[in-house]
């Protein structure tokens, strides 16, 4: 079976809100959404268990060697991923000398706590590490109405949130672009493996 591995970190559940929308969409196209998170960078620090005590597992090496499709997803950090996710990418010299993503499509979701918090800039960030892995980006493309109706989170880029606190539910708009997000990425990874 296809996998497309949803991997983000998440400090107040805003943006795994978004990954948990975007495995939705994924697996309505039939494809298996493997949820994965990192760990906070103290952990990285320190002897970190090799399972979280609550939500997803922690990613490992294999899961980018296994998986079909990515979607990568960070809250904004002054325009820029957050650095736990940031210092898994960092790490992932082995997948890229191997070539294990190369030709695979690839999204990215944020969340800011502002309307113009970075969200955009974030986005790109994430897409720089991507390109150099070789993978396929896959935004949302504007026949998706909820882009030209959103008054919060929606990019071209990819799925975003806007939290005016710490925790947040996400708006119709929100949660229908992730949805979508991730079923063209599920769709995408298909096409790509149908020959």
């Amino acid at each position: 079976m296809l996998k497309a591995l949803i991997l983000y970190y998440s400090r107040h559940g805003s943006t795994k809100s978004l990954a948990m929308n975007i495995a939705k969409g994924v697996e309505k196209e039939g494809v298996e959404a493997v949820i994965r998170t990192v760990p906070p960078i103290a952990d990285y620090l320190s002897t970190q268990a090799a399972v979280p005590e609550e939500g997803a597992p922690y990613v490992t090496e294999r899961d980018l060697f296994d998986c079909h499709a990515l979607a990568l997803g960070s809250p904004t950090r002054f325009g820029n991923m957050a650095a736990p996710l940031k210092h898994f990418i960092d790490d992932t010299s082995k997948a890229w000398l191997k070539g294990a993503l190369i030709d695979k499509p690839a999204c990215v979701f944020t969340s800011s706590s502002s309307m113009h918090g970075g969200q955009e800039t974030t986005l790109l960030s994430m897409m720089l590490p991507l390109i150099h892995h070789g993978m396929i980006l896959c935004g949302l493309p504007y026949s998706e109405p909820a882009l030209h109706e959103t008054t919060s989170g929606g990019s071209p880029y990819g799925a975003t949130h806007v939290a005016s606190n710490e925790v947040s539910s996400l708006s119709k708009d929100e949660l229908l672009l992730a949805q979508a997000q991730g079923s063209r990425l599920a769709r995408l990874t298909k096409q790509l493996n149908s020959r």
